[in-house]
């Protein structure tokens, strides 16, 4: 499963393209699944809708795109108070059109990354990083995964962060994280 964001503009704005018209129709005459769930929690509405179709004739260049079986939407509707937000997220997957699973996938998907950035956040303070001009910020991001994994594979019981300070306080430590 991969998410669609705007590296993909074609592609994403072909998936978009489709979802919009087939809702917009109630998805009459097109072959889909669709699953729901919906949660009340700390004072908050959360309503979650899956949709997945195989219908892939409308989006340019499939061929490029290897083992491509079906294409999802993922709505997430927010209700807390008097505010109310929404938001769409559109994969391509490997996977049958089956709501359910595809909801699994989603939901697994968001916490993979919902971690990684918690933790790039804390033991990096990413979200406080200046860098803001050219491939600069790319590159930073590249530097903090690669030090991520190299600190994950380091076998000490040390935290993240303790890891982190101790790599730059210590050149004996930090050659056994880079070079094993």
């Amino acid at each position: 499963m991969l998410g669609l964001k705007g590296n993909q503009s074609a592609l994403y704005e072909a998936v978009k393209d489709f979802f919009a018209v087939a809702q917009a129709g109630a998805f009459a005459g097109v072959d889909h699944d669709f699953s729901e769930a919906i949660d009340k929690d700390h004072g908050r509405l959360e309503i979650r809708r899956y949709w997945i179709t195989e219908v892939l004739q409308t989006l340019p260049n499939i061929e490029q795109w290897k083992g491509l079986r079906s294409i999802g939407l993922a709505e997430r509707r927010c209700v807390s108070g008097d505010t109310e937000t929404v938001a769409q997220r559109f994969f391509i997957t490997a996977i049958v059109a089956d709501a359910s699973r595809f909801a699994h996938a989603v939901r697994g998907h968001w916490g993979v990354e919902n971690r990684l950035h918690w933790r790039l956040d804390v033991v990096f303070h990413e979200d406080a990083s200046r860098i803001r001009r050219g491939n600069a910020p790319a590159i930073m991001t590249a530097i903090r995964h690669l030090c991520l994994n190299l600190f994950e594979r380091e076998p000490s019981s040390r935290r993240l962060a303790q890891k982190r300070r101790q790599a730059a306080w210590d050149d004996h430590y930090r050659a056994k994280v880079v070079f094993g």
